[in-house]
């Protein structure tokens, strides 16, 4: 008591509550713990199962009851570590100033989609990153504003990607030879092909002026990139809507469907250079790639749930409920980019799941973790089909899928590899800097500036700190792309990798938090302190 080592563990952390108690801490348990860490659990998807596992634990952990019994003595004092699985258990306006919990109030502003898509946009106020070098461009379809952005993004990218097209497909013409397309086909491959979807007849060639039209909307929309308009009243649009519903439909059969696609010589030289041109105003234009495919998601929704992948601007605004009457809830949708130009392992896709912790908001306050692990697909990637077994990572929507048949022997039967075998694999490939040279560097800085863009939106809290999950994915250059920050990253281990990790995270997570604030000079694990204000 004098000590005030008393903690309160909601959920399902045993190592946690192990190694608190291993410190001498004693655990005061919360008055229907178990109907409340039940029904959060339940909201968090881990079922019944993992709550029996966690009672079974404790009684092999206090055979005598010894710890049972401290409990009983300490269940009317003041808890002064708590740590939740759920933001909403605590209310941090009421505790004292010397308990400790392990979250912050208003993180929704980086800790959901909707919120991370708003403020990263404020982002170049704070500092001089760029969020279009990390992020995929984002749209909340629930404001009108913000839809209508996304309409005219839809339009310049398929524009774009015809031109890409449009090279690809005259380039071995012109060259009077036919090119097989590049294949990976062993370990020192890091992708696959992209190849467009094509029909055994494609058909004659669209007209040469869609072509055309795709190179004055480009040119266009370069100038605008390059302030040429900026003193005189803004072009009037190349095409007006129904132009555009045209246009599209012919761009799908281009890309989709096969169709070919007349170009001259003069053309071939006007997209080279004028793509050339928008490669260095625009830092998505590698990996957009050329099939225009977006992912629509739920804004406040987590594991997966609800997303959908499309490459038709009709598709996107039905399924997000904006063709339906004005009434219509779209306001939790977002809609992303899609990364199309992935950095593949043996032909699959993977993101990966990044630890940081935040210590302090003002100063802020961070800390990177140096072990991290990847989730592999269960499908080889492929843009001609668009099924979740092939594009989402998410643990909980791959255990829905069995691995195929002739599925590369080299990939983990259970899906996951840590950091260091992703490191090992690079090195195998020849690019064996690519991880400390590229990816964690990159990886840093989205941390930082996401939170940094809403760094004036949480509340901040002297007493608190906070674990999170970022979920990232390579390019094919290995440059990072922030997808999403999870607040209460699960810790229930879905393999070996992830058993060792979880645990090692939060034992150094403890380090940080209890350990350095009695010895600041005590190891913290793999914790970086990345930045301090």
């Amino acid at each position: 008591l004098q000590e005030k080592k008393i903690f309160t563990v909601q959920g399902p952390y045993p190592v946690i509550r192990s190694l608190l108690r291993a410190r001498g801490w004693v655990e005061r348990k919360l008055p229907g713990a178990g109907k409340v860490g039940r029904r959060l659990e339940q909201h968090h998807g881990n079922q019944e199962k993992q709550l029996q596992e966690e009672e079974e634990e404790q009684r092999d952990e206090d055979p005598e009851g010894i710890h049972s019994l401290m409990s009983c003595l300490v269940r009317d004092q003041v808890p002064y570590f708590i740590w939740t699985n759920h933001c909403g258990a605590v209310n941090c306006r009421l505790l004292r100033q010397d308990q400790v919990v392990n979250h912050y109030g208003r993180v929704g502003a980086f800790t959901t989609k909707h919120g991370l898509c708003l403020n990263l946009r404020n982002l170049p106020w704070f500092d001089q990153a760029d969020p279009d070098t990390f992020f995929p461009r984002c749209y909340r379809l629930g404001a009108a504003d913000e839809r209508q952005a996304f309409i005219e993004d839809f339009r310049l990218t398929a524009a774009r990607s015809l031109l890409k097209v449009a090279l690809e497909r005259a380039g071995d013409m012109l060259a009077g030879t036919e090119q097989p397309p590049k294949s990976g086909k062993g370990p020192g491959d890091s992708h696959v092909p992209h190849p467009m979807p094509s029909t055994a007849e494609p058909g004659p060639p669209l007209p040469p002026h869609l072509v055309e039209e795709a190179l004055q909307v480009c040119r266009q929309h370069l100038g605008s990139l390059g302030h040429q308009d900026i003193d005189g009243d803004p072009p009037s649009p190349y095409m007006t809507g129904t132009d555009w519903d045209r246009f599209l439909q012919d761009y799908y059969r281009v890309v989709h469907e096969g169709a070919g696609l007349a170009l001259s010589r003069a053309q071939w030289e006007q997209c080279q250079a004028l793509l050339r041109h928008l490669a260095g105003q625009l830092p998505q234009l590698g990996m957009e790639g050329n099939h225009n495919i977006w992912i629509l998601k739920p804004g406040a929704k987590s594991r997966g749930r609800g997303i959908v992948c499309t490459a038709r601007l009709e598709e996107v605004l039905r399924l997000a409920g904006c063709c339906t009457t004005p009434s219509a809830r779209v306001g939790e949708w977002v809609v992303q980019k899609y990364v199309e130009r992935p950095l593949l392992i043996f032909g699959t896709k993977f993101d990966i799941r990044q630890w940081f912790l935040v210590t302090d908001w003002n100063p802020l306050t961070v800390w990177f973790y140096r072990e991290s692990y990847l989730r592999f697909c269960s499908r080889p990637f492929s843009l001609r089909r668009l099924d979740p077994a092939r594009h989402l990572c998410n643990v909980s929507i791959q255990k829905r899928y069995r691995p195929v048949h002739g599925q590369h022997p080299w990939l983990p039967p259970d899906q996951t590899w840590s950091c260091r075998q992703l490191q090992a694999y690079l090195a195998q490939v020849g690019r064996a800097g690519a991880w400390h040279q590229v990816m964690v560097p990159g990886m840093k800085a989205a941390v930082v500036g996401a939170l940094r863009s809403a760094q004036d939106v949480v509340e901040s809290r002297k007493g608190s700190f906070e674990l999170y999950g970022a979920d990232f994915v390579f390019g094919e250059d290995c440059q990072p792309w922030l997808l999403e920050i999870n607040a209460s990253p699960t810790m229930a281990p879905s393999s070996a990798v992830t058993r060792r990790l979880c645990a090692s995270v939060q034992r150094d997570t403890l380090r940080v938090v209890i350990d350095r604030r009695d010895n600041p000079a005590c190891p913290t694990g793999a914790f970086e302190l990345i930045y301090k204000e």
